[in-house]
């Protein structure tokens, strides 16, 4: 069954929605509607899978996303965040009544981009040493989440770099794709678990799920803000646009004197999709094609 975006027209443009087990990255600039979006994806996993998505926000500077604010004018959601500092206690992960909580901000606000190129050798090593401090509680997060019924994760924060591989934010984004979301997880339970592992194995394996029913939404700032500079945008190898199975564009289109919001979907590996550069507008509710 394919994921909703909580978006019918653009479920349709989609062939019928996201499919599961796949990365969905929405690429625009700063105030586009990108948060919005993945709110709307996080809020439909309420009706089909009877549990909203999580969100997991990587952003290093400025202000916050609002996700909290924005989930409770949009849908009346009071989000649950969870510290990244949160200390938990193995012997009670398996307890059905224990909540994981549905939102994570992973760094402390610096103020500062999160490359290597933007922070001196010392500031470096100290990111890195944080996030390694962090990981495990992110891995907690999200595994947490998993084996309670959580189906959908959107990753929020991603800034604009000129190279990616120079992102520490990308690092922490395509360890957790690839060694959480899409890894079996049994595995995952053993890198969470560590020593005591062999003593919660049962459970682990009574808390089970299937990674390829889980899907992942990616939203990526840019420094282009016009759709026509998105579209003609080239992926590198490696990037995570180039490697995503479905990619979706926000931008602004000139209209005469006019300036409209339009979206595009540049790519749908494994379905037909519409090919229209479609305009939506942003309301109360979300993005409203």
């Amino acid at each position: 069954m394919r994921h909703s975006t909580g978006i019918a027209a653009l479920d349709e443009m989609l062939g019928g929605g996201l499919l599961p087990g796949t990365l969905t990255v929405v690429l625009g600039a700063t105030g586009i509607g990108k948060t919005q979006l993945g709110l709307q994806y996080a809020n439909a996993g309420l009706q089909q899978e009877q549990r909203r998505g999580v969100v997991f926000d990587v952003s290093a500077r400025g202000d916050s996303q609002n996700h909290l604010d924005y989930a409770r004018r949009m849908f009346n959601w009071t989000m649950t965040p969870v510290s990244a500092q949160r200390e938990w206690n193995s012997e009670t992960f398996f307890d059905s009544s224990r909540n994981p909580g549905d939102y994570l901000h992973v760094f402390d606000y610096h103020g500062r981009r999160v490359t290597r190129r933007d922070l001196e050798f010392e500031e470096w090593q100290d990111w890195q040493a944080e996030l390694n401090a962090r990981l495990r509680a992110t891995i907690a997060f999200l595994y947490g989440n998993f084996i309670a019924g959580t189906r959908r994760v959107i990753v929020d924060g991603i800034e604009p770099v000129d190279r990616p591989q120079e992102s520490i934010q990308f690092h922490l984004f395509e360890y957790i794709y690839h060694q959480v979301v899409r890894k079996d997880p049994a595995w995952v339970a053993r890198d969470l678990l560590r020593e005591s592992f062999r003593r919660h194995a049962a459970d682990a394996e009574r808390f089970t799920y299937s990674p390829a029913d889980v899907g992942c939404l990616l939203l990526y700032t840019s420094h282009e803000s016009m759709l026509e500079e998105l579209i003609s945008r080239r992926l590198d190898e490696g990037d995570s646009l180039s490697n995503a199975n479905t990619l979706i564009l926000l931008g602004k289109l000139r209209e005469g004197n006019r300036i409209r919001r339009a979206l595009y979907i540049a790519k749908h590996r494994g379905s037909a999709c519409c090919e229209e550069i479609r305009p939506y507008e942003i309301h109360d509710g979300g993005l409203v094609l």
